[in-house]
């Protein structure tokens, strides 16, 4: 099973919709997927036609410890589910500021769940920060994959993403890495793009090898700018069933074949010493 966290701090990154539409064509690969909705703001979820209504069963619910994710998950498509979110997750981070276990609610619920839990993929949808809900994700976690924007002030904030990795592979997940990145609203033709570009490859290339990016890359998909892929959450699809031949969907099948490419490599854990 290989647990997959997606996250930026930066919101408008194209974060959720790489979740969104990785998930929903790794399903349609024939893999099984478990989409874990992280962002209160429940947007993963409502993209992909799951809404928390009433007394549907949520990820807050997982964290305040009265639902296990058995109770919570809910089939989207075919080989995909769903665990939602909603606002009450935002809760969260208070209720658990002082909660000894912390880091660890998340990891805890799918190893307590694992047998029933049958998944290939499990794809965590960060919230766009680096509080309680991305550390319970980075530690339940085995990749990280982050989209990123080709902009200036982009790399600035990949550094700290990268600190946080690190932080969190010394203190509490020792199997952590970063699996690569992968470049969104992207500008074919612009110089911007491919100075940005050049400078992460540059940049990962020089990184020792036991950090926990030392191995990764930079995709050679790119997600081109495409209105079809703002389109498509209104919708509640993801890219293939909304406009399966436009640009998007090219890009993130692309995706999908590189991600899946990376499944034997990625069978061998980081080890690293405390």
């Amino acid at each position: 099973m290989r647990r997959i966290a997606v996250m930026n701090q930066k919101g408008g990154v194209g974060k959720t919709t790489t979740t969104v539409n990785l998930a929903a064509g790794l399903a349609r690969q024939g893999r099984s997927v478990c989409l874990i909705d992280l962002d209160p703001q429940g947007h993963a979820s409502l993209h992909l036609g799951v809404e928390a209504l009433g007394g549907t069963p949520t990820m807050y619910q997982v964290f305040s410890g009265t639902k296990i994710l058995d109770d919570v998950r809910q089939m989207a498509a075919p080989n995909l589910w769903v665990a939602p979110s909603d606002l009450d997750l935002a809760a969260t981070e208070l209720e658990l500021v002082d909660a000894s276990n912390r880091e660890i609610v998340l990891r805890e619920a799918i190893d307590a769940s694992v047998a029933n839990f049958p998944f290939d993929y499990i794809l965590f949808d960060c919230p766009p920060s680096l509080g309680v809900l991305t550390i319970n994700a980075l530690t339940a976690a085995r990749e990280v994959l982050i989209p990123l924007q080709p902009h200036f002030f982009a790399l600035q904030g990949l550094s700290k993403l990268l600190e946080t990795t690190a932080l969190v592979t010394r203190r509490l997940n020792r199997d952590l890495r970063v699996t690569g990145i992968a470049l969104c609203l992207f500008e074919t033709g612009t110089r911007l793009a491919a100075d940005v570009t050049d400078d992460l490859r540059s940049f990962l290339d020089q990184s020792d090898a036991d950090t926990p990016w030392g191995n990764a890359q930079v995709f050679d998909s790119r997600i081109r700018r495409n209105i079809k892929l703002a389109e498509a959450p209104s919708f509640a699809q993801s890219i293939f069933d909304y406009a399966p031949k436009c640009a998007g969907a090219v890009d993130y099948t692309a995706l999908v074949e590189e991600v899946i490419a990376c499944e034997e490599q990625n069978s061998q854990p980081l080890r690293q010493a405390a």
